[in-house]
């Protein structure tokens, strides 16, 4: 297990904000796992659990322990003729998965492509897009209690998944160190392909039928254009959550604004793109400070360089007052705002 004090969280965060925590601890092992909530126990203080930190603002620095798992290690399992079980470390990279299963003829993730961050992280975030989310795929997790030092087990109908919601990042926030999780994949190929432009840039390729290196390789070409690099521009994705609405509230806006972009829930839920909503209020390419709203994705916030997590802040509550005056709508974050 790796202690080390007064930590710079530069690295830990796609924001790129500088920051550092008291403490740091990182585990690989489920021993490891064990050991570090005993030295969460016998050392308390406020505490932070982080993944890679793609979806993580720090305001400052954190006057506490910031955890990291480092697990390791993507394995098949259990298989039959439509499914196998993959079982796979916390600390593992989430595309690296995603292309790992792919190349092995395992399906259902292709449309989770280029999603930063990592395996433990994917199943307390419930991580989606493109018509997929990763609840679709987990079986199971398994993670150490920090209050006992024992090992659970929790079934994808224990976290209470909801969109980019569980109850990791709710009621049992903070209480548990992920050491893996067990994902379903399918052994056919069965393609979701009518969310968003998926079709339309697989077609502009002229591919009709696409294998799954075919559409995932669509989806990390989508990607690249509308989001920002890390490595280059700091951000951590999406931003804000795209706000789901009562159906008369969708058909208020919708004699306003004809041709408004949207995806229908239920008969009485619609989910209105956050995006499309920060774009019309003339935020897109904009900049408050030394934090802007990327130029050709409205749902993400960007560090243009040398911005505090206060300056974000500062932006995000910029906008989202614009999109009230102009929608009625509240926005609210997706990202960790720490």
């Amino acid at each position: 297990m790796r202690i080390e004090e007064n930590y710079d969280l530069t690295r830990h965060n796609t924001f790129g904000i500088a920051a550092k925590c008291k403490r740091f601890i990182e585990y690989t092992t489920d021993e490891e796992a064990i050991e570090a909530a005993q030295y969460l126990r016998d050392h308390p203080s406020p505490l932070l659990i982080i993944g890679g930190g793609s979806n993580l603002l720090l305001t400052g620095d954190f006057d506490g322990t910031v955890v990291h798992a480092a697990v390791k290690g993507i394995e098949a399992g259990e298989t039959d003729d439509d499914h196998v079980a993959v079982e796979c470390g916390a600390g593992e990279c989430w595309d690296d998965v995603v292309a790992w299963a792919v190349e092995h003829g395992y399906y259902g993730a292709e449309n989770l492509s280029l999603i930063p961050g990592e395996v433990g992280a994917s199943v307390v975030q419930n991580i989606g897009a493109y018509g997929v989310e990763v609840k679709d795929l987990v079986v199971m997790i398994e993670a150490v209690e920090i209050e006992t030092g024992e090992e659970v087990i929790f079934g994808r109908a224990d976290c209470g998944y909801g969109y980019r919601q569980s109850r990791f990042k709710q009621e049992w926030k903070d209480q548990y160190l992920i050491t893996r999780v067990i994902y379903l994949f399918n052994k056919q190929f069965d393609p979701v392909l009518d969310y968003g432009n998926v079709r339309q840039e697989l077609e502009r390729k002229g591919i009709t039928e696409p294998t799954a290196a075919e559409l995932r390789q669509t989806i990390i070409d989508i990607r690249r254009e509308k989001l920002p690099d890390p490595e280059v521009t700091g951000n951590a994705g999406s931003f804000f959550m795209n706000p789901v609405v009562d159906r008369e509230v969708f058909d208020r806006l919708a004699e306003q604004y004809p041709g408004m972009p949207h995806y229908v829930i239920d008969e009485e839920h619609v989910k209105i793109p956050a995006g499309w909503m920060i774009d019309q209020c003339g935020w897109k390419g904009k900049s408050l400070g030394r934090a802007g709203v990327h130029d050709r994705q409205a749902l993400v916030l960007v560090n243009r360089g040398g911005a505090t997590g206060q300056d974000v802040i500062t932006l995000c509550q910029a906008v989202c007052a614009d999109v009230k005056r102009e929608f009625g709508i509240d926005l609210h974050p997706e990202v960790n705002v720490v």
